[in-house]
């Protein structure tokens, strides 16, 4: 089966089917099979692992990934594109869910589709502006993951891979070490996708390690973010914002060993954990 990352494939699909990219849903589409097809090695390990895909646009990524899936579930709010997906793809390990996924239950699609001791992955293609709020609600989820396969815009991934004191070193850093051992897969050009976008992208691996398990992960994530509200403030300024008490929040502090003057990007994941443990008791969240 002909690629369908080329420019020739793209421009021939895009006037078949009149589906022209459209600024709204970010899309650009990859003229590169070569970088779709790496992308797909590195997502998936093994054939019977279910795939769920974000936003596969007119399938450049998703007819490599359903080459090596068995079970391959690709959620797309474009509804122009289920029948170019279809028809250019054709294959019965691919099933078409039209819906926006930040608006979707994970955990709930997940033990929709998932069959006894199946291992789920996700890899996509995601459009830039919406990278950030896919990630979290990811990290977030309760149900178990193996591993995350996104390119992204580079900008963005130099975050995931940032260390403290870095200066693309947030929230999104921790949050990510707390869940997930990360590596860079690739760089990506901005020359293989059409129409070319005013950025060079990235691909990153996120894989779920479950070394950490604290009482309540939801209040962690929503400290961490805290510390980071404001990036130029102390993390004194921005916890005790958090916690509603300057002194309570000096105390915790102190007691987790952190100096009142360290700015959040200063502070390990370690760092964080000793703050939450510290001040659980006084977190309403």
């Amino acid at each position: 089966m002909q690629p369908i990352a080329t420019i020739k494939k793209t421009k021939e699909i895009q006037e078949k089917y009149n589906v022209f990219t459209k600024k709204t849903y970010g899309q650009n589409f990859i003229i590169e099979p070569k970088v779709v097809e790496k992308i797909a090695q590195a997502a998936i390990k093994d054939p019977n692992e279910l795939v769920f895909e974000i936003g596969p646009g007119i399938g450049a990524l998703t007819q490599f990934l359903c080459q090596r899936s068995n079970q391959v579930i690709a959620f797309e709010i474009d509804d122009r594109l289920p029948v170019v997906l279809e028809n250019e793809i054709g294959s019965d390990h691919l099933q078409i869910v039209l819906q926006d996924f930040l608006k979707v239950d994970v955990d709930s699609i997940i033990q929709k589709y998932r069959k006894e001791n199946q291992k789920v992955v996700f890899a996509s293609n995601l459009p830039y502006y919406i990278t950030t709020p896919i990630l979290f609600k990811l990290f977030e989820t309760k149900e178990e993951i193996e591993r995350i396969t996104v390119m992204m815009q580079k900008e963005v991934g130099d975050r995931f891979l940032a260390k403290e004191n870095d200066k693309d070193y947030n929230a999104l850093s921790v949050i990510t070490k707390y869940r997930c051992d990360v590596k860079k897969v690739m760089d990506v050009s901005r020359h293989v996708f059409w129409p070319k976008p005013n950025v060079d992208s990235m691909v990153i691996q996120f894989t779920f390690h479950h070394k950490y398990h604290l009482e309540n992960e939801d209040v962690f994530f929503k400290m961490v973010k805290a510390c980071f509200t404001q990036r130029r403030k102390t993390i004194y300024n921005n916890f005790s914002a958090f916690v509603q008490n300057k002194e309570i929040a000096l105390s915790i502090l102190e007691k987790a060993g952190i100096e009142a003057s360290t700015r959040g990007q200063q502070c390990t994941l370690d760092d964080f954990i000793r703050l939450y443990e510290y001040g659980k008791e006084y977190y309403d969240c």
